[in-house]
């Protein structure tokens, strides 16, 4: 091998080299300036959700303005000073007063006679026809399932045929 080609062998090395570190150099920058522009997209997005805060907080203050303006002059309303509150409901009751002339009766609970059924006969809401009574649990049967539901963990076995009835599909 002669010696210019060796020169010019060694010479496309070096320039092979510094391409190299130059190009290297040169990512090394576009990554710090990738960097500066994340914490600049960063800082403005940190800037945006606080003048939205302060737009939310300016907003809400006008209207606490607004309405206490309108409270002035159209309600006169004021907070409630310490000798307004009760210590017991008992006080709450001194303040009552007897019924007026002509006041409706008061509403009252019925109450079932011995020898009346305890509960009214009960409709279906899909179809709007009465249940089966041989369909549904006694109230002992009911509690049983429930004991035996809860020692096992799962879910009492509702019968839907109480709820459906005869409906046709």
């Amino acid at each position: 091998m002669s010696t210019s080609s060796r020169i010019r062998r060694i010479g496309w090395f070096a320039a092979l080299a510094v391409c190299t570190a130059l190009y290297l150099l040169l990512h090394l920058r576009v990554m710090a300036v990738h960097g500066e522009v994340v914490r600049a997209e960063r800082s403005i997005v940190r800037l945006e959700q606080e003048k939205i805060l302060l737009e939310t907080e300016f907003e809400t203050r006008a209207s606490l303005l607004q309405l206490a303006a309108w409270n002035r002059v159209d309600f006169g309303y004021s907070a409630p000073t310490a000798a307004q509150f009760l210590d017991h409901h008992r006080d709450l009751a001194e303040f009552g007063s007897p019924r007026a002339p002509g006041a409706p009766e008061p509403i009252r609970v019925a109450r079932a006679d011995g020898d009346a059924p305890a509960y009214p006969k009960l409709v279906s809401p899909l179809t709007g026809r009465p249940i089966d009574p041989a369909l549904l649990e006694p109230e002992s049967a009911r509690r049983e399932n429930l004991a035996a539901a809860g020692a096992r963990g799962g879910a009492m076995r509702v019968p839907l045929g109480a709820v459906i009835g005869n409906a046709a599909p």
